[in-house]
């Protein structure tokens, strides 16, 4: 199999951990004497402060190191860190288990989308990126589900183990596909982690950044409940857009090749002006779970395109410093997810779903200008 498909798989993995813990938080709860899923979810809020400062001050460091070592060796780590959750005596342990695997996370991601840049054919960067991005709809589609049905049929403890298991293996099996190529990335002296934000067109990318993210995690964090709560469906029926949006993002992956061909620069204004026009739909659509759902595959594919675009061209800023600067992107991303979710729940609780679908377009605007200027400069150039 090709080292593409591996990282696929690494992205999975750890995007498993990520999204596993919300949905068995009650069953873990139950494991530790007066302790209540809220509780629980402590873990999820310090694996993502551990892979945002993983992903600045240690990511940088897998351009020295090695992108393909970086990968596996953070496998590993994650491997190490599921252990230790699934042998948890006492929660304490269970957060130190999420702490080590976001210290993991925040080197494993950066590391991976860098050496999909560096090992990608030439003209096809957009089209392997996107299938390694697909390791996201495994861990959503798969990943979770498959989790919550291992938590019920066995233990909560089980799916960790599981999750350990897969980080080995994933880990060995992408390092026999790579051994052969030579050390990527490497740097002969290190750098300050947050130097590279110097870089030309650095800051209007991660600006993009920040306004995606924020509008997805913000809504998203609220679908579930206004689907539930608002519209009356039962849990197993909300948990189906979460499905819906991963194969919609998932299916696009076959759309990828036409970043190849037209380019990033000439795409990217197309995919952003079309992302508000869904956020919008979202709004318009809110009192029919009928119309959610069918935009929710949709959501899922031009967000899947917005991700690729925006990674792709991060990637292509520094060859030499290219762990750096996802390292940035992962830190964005995470402080987005909390933004987003923190800042749209009094929009949510005071005016419902679709004013919180409004803002979301709104959001993604700074992402579309930036996109409309870089395209305008790109024109310029080649005149």
């Amino acid at each position: 199999m090709s080292a593409l498909w591996y990282l696929m798989l690494a992205v999975g993995v750890v995007g498993s951990n990520a999204l596993l813990l919300s949905p068995i938080a009650g069953e873990v709860a139950l494991s530790f004497d007066g302790r209540m899923p809220a509780d629980v979810l402590l873990a999820s809020a310090v694996y993502g402060a551990a892979t945002a400062l993983s992903a600045i001050t240690l990511a940088p460091r897998a351009d020295r190191f090695g992108l393909a070592r970086s990968v596996c060796c953070a496998l590993g780590v994650l491997a190490v860190a599921m252990t230790v959750s699934a042998v948890a005596p006492a929660l304490w342990v269970l957060v130190v288990g999420q702490a080590l695997a976001g210290l993991a996370a925040g080197v494993a991601l950066p590391a991976a989308y860098g050496l999909t840049a560096v090992i990608s054919k030439p003209g096809e960067e957009s089209a392997s990126l996107g299938k390694v991005l697909t390791g996201w709809t495994l861990s959503l589609v798969l990943g979770v589900t498959a989790s919550s049905l291992l938590a019920d049929a066995l233990h909560w403890r089980a799916v960790f183990a599981v999750m350990a298991l897969l980080a080995v293996g994933t880990g060995m099996l992408l390092w026999r596909a790579v051994e052969g190529l030579p050390r990527t990335g490497e740097r002969p002296e290190a750098v300050s982690p947050l130097s590279v934000l110097r870089l030309p067109g650095l800051m209007g990318l991660l600006t993009s950044v920040m306004a995606f993210m924020v509008a997805f995690y913000g809504l998203y964090a609220y679908l579930g409940t206004h689907l539930s709560g608002v519209l009356g469906l039962s849990t197993s029926v909300t948990g189906m857009a979460a499905l819906v949006y991963g194969i919609g993002f998932g299916l696009a992956s076959s759309l990828d090749k036409f970043i190849d061909k037209f380019g990033a620069k000439q795409a990217a204004p197309v995919v952003f002006v079309t992302m508000i026009g869904i956020y919008v739909a979202l709004a318009v659509g809110a009192p029919s779970a009928i119309a959610l759902f069918s935009m929710c595959f949709i959501w899922g594919a031009v967000n899947h395109l917005g991700l690729n675009l925006l990674i792709g061209q991060l990637a292509a800023i520094s060859p030499t410093q290219r762990a750096a600067v996802m390292g940035l992107n992962s830190a964005v991303t995470y402080v987005a997810m909390f933004v987003g979710t923190i800042s749209f729940k009094p929009v949510f609780e005071a005016y419902g779903f679709s004013a919180a679908a409004y803002v979301a377009a709104v959001c993604i605007v700074p992402a579309a200008v930036y996109a409309l200027s870089a395209r305008r400069r790109h024109v310029g150039m080649q005149a």
